[in-house]
C-alpha cells in the first residue's frame, strides 16, 4: 500500500505539474499530540512551485491544493501546512 505522501505527490503532480514539490511528513513533531492517530502519517507540510498558481491570492493557490487533495486534507490527514507559490520570472 502507497504512503499518504506518495499518494498526495502523484495527485499534485498529476494536477499541477510542478517546478518544485516537497512532502514533508512532520508527524513525528507531533506525537501524542492532538491529531496523532498513530499512523506516523498524520502532519505533513507542503511546499510547491507552479505555473498553475501565478496570478492567484494565497487563499486561492491553497484551495486548489486541497482541491486536488480530494478527501486527505481533514479527512485521512489531521493537519496539511500548504506553502504554494508561482515561479519567479526575472526582470
Amino acid at each position: 500500500m502507497a504512503s499518504i505522501a506518495n499518494e498526495m505527490e502523484n495527485l499534485l503532480r498529476e494536477a499541477f505539474s510542478p517546478s518544485l514539490l516537497d512532502v514533508i511528513n512532520d508527524s513525528a513533531k507531533h506525537s501524542g499530540h492532538s491529531g496523532d492517530d498513530g499512523s506516523g502519517e498524520s502532519h505533513f507540510t507542503i511546499v510547491i512551485e507552479s505555473a498553475a498558481f501565478t496570478g492567484k491570492s494565497r487563499l486561492e493557490r491553497q484551495r486548489m491544493v486541497n482541491a486536488a487533495l480530494g478527501d486527505i486534507p481533514g479527512g485521512r490527514v489531521h493537519a496539511l501546512a500548504i506553502k504554494a507559490s508561482a515561479p519567479q520570472t526575472a526582470a
